[in-house]
């Protein structure tokens, strides 16, 4: 293969590769514009696009301004005006800082940059067509910088034919200015279509800025936070499992107010949502880390979209621990975000309903060891006038349907799915129960014993010692039968010949030196599915009071460890409104 020689680039083409790596489509552009403008102290910011921004991307803002002999240069690649010194970079606190996003937008468009300095009479204007400059002239602008690239990627046909849709460049234009918006609640930020106004925030406090941008439902089922240790602060709000996704698109995390997607961080979020998130559910959350700039290093991708903490490790335990105490707060804590807009007229309704059974059975021996040490009161009336003692999920009512039990609290009405608050409940004592060594065993008086296949035979005996550490005593009995001697003891009330079974699958599938490690949580959410109480089981007010006692007492009890709730809570001011009480 011949090689040709070694020479210098033309600038032109330089720009060009410069802007494939910065501003590879319309959003690209958008961010690095939006970025000038924050970084200038605009305390507004309006965005014109049109044909998804490959026809039209503007910028307006009303910041500080670019002086008349410093316009050419801020087109000039590598110059900015944020950095000046090594230490700079180490200690960046601009968004911007590499000084290619001018110089990059216009190698690729036609651009017309106008900006008036504050403090100046005149404004000034200097375009650019694929780089090549005209001189600067007089321009009609009363105050800021506007930018405006016409017909972007026209010079470069190969860039231009990888951009998708003129909705999809929209959809991503749309989500900079999202991400922009929630760093900057304190801004005010416009965007119109095609002449059509998109979106208008006027500048608002971060909770109101976060429900505007991700919605009253993200807003009534998140938690906010705010923890701080050691120089680290992370405050912002986090969905509940009640409002997961199926994709990441509600993740909003802010190094020093820029938006990042960090790897390191992101293992920390899906750690601290682990126990309470189905595993194909993405949580939705808007967190800002405040960390010192000079122990984060920002200059690591061209899009600056990624960071290297200096201290990865500490970060990362900071992260997790803040989020995972707020997510396992006691159960009462995330009631403001619990509350259900309950209307009995909803197309959804059930308007014909099978008998409300409220009766009560006597207490199983499935729930002796709930009721051993617990004589609660059976209704608020028992308590007098000492509303400070009941406790925050009440007093059980009944039965719904053997599904939900009916609470009454100080107030209202409380609901509780009992399968799913029992199976957190077991989750979280069998993690407990491991964590302290292996589980205490109960001898069965008469074994189970069910029909295997030879898979099942085969794990049975490859795997005793495990069984073993996890409570099981099981033994082959026959080519295709497999007795269970022995289960946890707090699994003793649960179908033994089921939970063996479904124990030996998961051995199978997980893989025995898995199961007890990464993979353990699943072993258990198993164990927990199966020896929770079933649906239709009748249960008696001291059972269903011995659980919402246990509730109260567990981490993370407003979730099932699939991320489902576990109870509601419906306030007697929402049912004065459903009955038109006082209208």
């Amino acid at each position: 293969m011949h090689m040709s020689a070694i020479r210098v680039l033309p600038d032109l083409l330089i720009n060009q590769i410069a802007a494939g790596e910065v501003v590879d489509r319309p959003a690209s552009a958008l961010k690095e514009l939006l970025e000038n403008s924050l970084d200038a102290g605009a305390g507004e910011i309006s965005v014109q696009l049109e044909r998804g921004g490959t026809k039209l991307l503007k910028v307006l803002d009303n910041g500080s301004g670019i002086a008349k002999d410093e316009l050419a240069l801020a087109l000039a690649r590598h110059a900015t005006s944020k950095i000046s010194t090594v230490d700079d970079l180490e200690r960046v606190a601009s968004l911007g800082f590499r000084g290619e996003a001018l110089a990059s937008i216009a190698a690729v468009s036609k651009l017309t940059l106008a900006s008036r300095k504050t403090g100046e009479r005149n404004a000034w204007k200097i375009e650019s067509s694929g780089g090549v400059m005209r001189p600067i002239e007089p321009a009609a602008l009363s105050h800021g910088t506007s930018v405006e690239a016409h017909e972007l990627y026209f010079n470069t046909p190969a860039r231009r034919k990888f951009l998708k849709s003129e909705a999809t460049e929209l959809a991503h234009c749309e989500d900079v200015l999202k991400r922009a918006a929630l760093s900057r609640p304190d801004v005010s930020f416009s965007l119109q279509h095609n002449r059509h106004v998109q979106w208008r925030l006027a500048a608002q406090d971060l909770s109101d800025r976060i429900r505007a941008v991700l919605g009253d439902d993200f807003a009534a089922s998140s938690i906010t936070i705010d923890e701080h240790t050691g120089g680290l602060r992370l405050r912002g709000m986090a969905g509940l499992p009640a409002y997961s996704r199926g994709a990441r698109d509600a993740q909003y995390f802010y190094v020093n107010r820029r938006f990042v997607r960090d790897k390191l961080v992101a293992h920390a979020l899906r750690e601290a949502y682990h126990d309470i998130l189905h595993h194909e559910r993405h949580a939705a959350f808007v967190l800002f880390l405040e960390i010192d700039p000079s122990a984060v290093d920002v200059n690591v991708h061209p899009t600056k979209i990624e960071v290297r903490f200096r201290d990865a490790h500490a970060v990362h335990q900071f992260v997790y621990h803040a989020l995972n105490k707020a997510l396992s707060a006691p159960v009462l804590e995330h009631s403001a975000a619990r509350l259900v807009q309950f209307n009995p007229f909803a197309a959804h309704h059930r308007a014909a309903q099978t008998e409300i059974h409220l009766g009560v059975s006597q207490p199983a021996a499935f729930y002796e060891t709930l009721t051993a040490n617990l004589s609660p009161p059976q209704s608020l009336e028992t308590v007098g006038d000492a509303r400070q003692e009941i406790p925050p999920l009440g007093f059980a009512l009944g039965q719904l349907q053997g599904i939900y039990i009916l609470a009454q609290n100080d107030r209202g009405l409380v609901i509780v799915d009992m399968h799913a608050a029992h199976e957190r409940i077991m989750y979280e004592k069998m993690k407990n129960a491991l964590d302290a060594g292996t589980p205490a065993m109960q001898a069965l008086l008469i074994p189970a014993t069910f029909n295997a296949d030879k898979q099942d035979v085969a794990t049975a005996e490859e795997n005793a010692a495990l069984l073993r550490e996890l409570g099981f005593e099981l033994a082959c009995v026959g080519p295709n039968v497999i007795a269970v001697r022995a289960v946890p003891t707090m699994l003793k009330d649960a179908d033994a010949a089921e939970l063996s079974r479904a124990v030996l699958k998961d051995i199978r599938e997980i893989g025995a030196s898995r199961v007890l490690t990464e993979r353990r949580d699943e072993l258990l959410g198993t164990l927990a599915c199966h020896s929770a109480v079933r649906a239709h089981r009748a249960l008696g007010l001291g059972e269903m009071n011995a659980l919402l006692r246990e509730m109260e007492a567990t981490e993370r009890a407003g979730h099932c460890n699939h991320g489902r709730p576990t109870w509601f809570q419906i306030t007697v001011e929402e049912l004065d409104r459903m009955f038109m009480r006082g209208k």
